[in-house]
């Protein structure tokens, strides 16, 4: 007798809506074409990139499944009246084909500076969500001399950053829970091998599970101006994303000591992924932060 797969009800749930508010975001869909597209050669890989607006640079960095559109469909129309938006997408992720290349943030890291050295781009303000905001605080670390601003939505440099249950939230997941998913729709749209689609995955559940850490010593010598952005219940440790805050100089008096040069923004109302389709709110803190 034929058996169908059922996640913990739990994960179920939280699945759910998460494929859900993903089919919200995909909606709202990039309603311009980039000026340019294509791979830059990075780590014997390649990475693809998309290129849209004129000034100040600064590089996106999509979350884990997403692809650009995904992610920043939304921001980027916004964004690029008035920058230079590069915006990438991580190994195997979109465009970006599959890598037997073991996954971690210092390679994605040097990934990136890869496609700024590509695109002969000195410096840029660097804005990460979710997996791609640890890449951004890597990016940070390595090569601080090639960053302007950062900009944190929703994520961590460490996984004790995230509250336990979402730690052991890919514990129980297995391909076939994607199927039939909006994550699904948007890779079989635009990779270059979807035979590699289970292998993908694999490869990524492997990543969430292992733990990381930047290191708070790290943390702490970043010069650069950061901008955190999460949602009240984003699954982030707040305890952990205020101790975080205070390492980059914040958490002071400000009416008795200099306005720190970094800033923290709580959401209300928002999850992890319902974050992101807060367009206006998000767009109004970086134009503040990055001009």
């Amino acid at each position: 007798m034929k058996t169908t797969f059922q996640l913990p009800k739990p994960y179920r749930a939280v699945l759910l809506l998460v494929i859900f508010l993903q089919a919200a975001l995909l909606s709202t869909g990039q309603s311009i074409k980039p000026s340019e597209s294509g791979y830059a050669p990075a780590n014997g890989a390649k990475v693809y990139y998309e290129v849209y607006g004129k000034g100040e640079p600064i590089v996106l960095i999509h979350g884990a499944f997403y692809t650009i559109g995904l992610n920043w469909g939304a921001l980027i129309p916004e964004l690029s009246k008035t920058r230079k938006v590069i915006a990438i997408e991580l190994q195997g992720h979109g465009h970006t084909p599959y890598s037997e290349r073991k996954l971690s943030i210092n390679t994605l890291a040097d990934d990136v500076k890869r496609v700024m050295d590509y695109l002969k781009t000195d410096r840029a303000d660097i804005a990460g969500y979710s997996m791609g905001g640890s890449v951004a605080y890597q990016f940070a670390i390595q090569y601080p001399e090639r960053l302007r601003k950062l900009v944190i939505i929703s994520s961590t440099y460490k996984s004790s950053g995230w509250l336990p249950v979402v730690n052991s939230g890919f514990d129980n997941l297995t391909p076939e829970i994607f199927d039939g998913t909006p994550i699904k729709t948007a890779y079989d749209a635009v990779a270059p091998d979807t035979t590699k689609w289970k292998s993908f995955l694999s490869q990524m559940f492997a990543f969430a599970r292992d733990t990381f850490d930047c290191g708070d010593s790290n943390i702490a010598k970043i010069q650069a101006p950061v901008l955190l952005i999460s949602g009240d219940n984003d699954g982030l440790d707040k305890v952990e994303l205020m101790k975080t805050y205070e390492l980059l100089g914040g958490g002071i008096s400000a009416d008795l000591s200099p306005m720190p040069k970094s800033r923290l923004a709580i959401l209300p109302a928002q999850s992890h992924v319902s974050l992101m389709m807060q367009t206006g709110a998000i767009l109004g803190y970086l134009n503040d932060f990055l001009k």
